[in-house]
């Protein structure tokens, strides 16, 4: 029979490590959802100063407003788009994190 600071030990231990695990498995979560949001805000400020640009050389009222309505479609689609993908890689990050976890609670149950 061990004693019971040995299993403290041995449980902590055992914490630890899977804490370890997660914080390491949430920070490259993190850097994925970073780059890729700072993908997104880069993609979309070209977009825009491209769809000014041709806003601006149009040459009637009509056709500026053609193409704004245009340019308005495609961000909302692009935006829907990259809220999904961001959403998604949310929750990879939770699965991710929680799964060092998995075999700790397992053996508690």
């Amino acid at each position: 029979m061990t004693p019971p600071f040995d299993d403290a030990t041995k449980i902590g231990k055992e914490f630890f490590d899977t804490s370890l695990k997660s914080i390491a498995s949430v920070s490259k979560s993190a850097q994925a959802i970073s780059t890729e949001a700072s993908d997104y805000a880069k993609k979309t400020l070209e977009g825009g100063s491209a769809a000014i640009e041709k806003m601006m050389s149009a040459k009637s009222i009509e056709k500026a407003m053609e193409l704004q309505a245009s340019y308005a479609k495609s961000a909302y689609e692009g935006f829907v788009a990259e809220a999904t993908k961001m959403a998604e890689l949310y929750a990879d990050m939770a699965k991710d994190a929680y799964k060092p976890f998995e075999s700790i609670i397992a053996k508690a149950a």
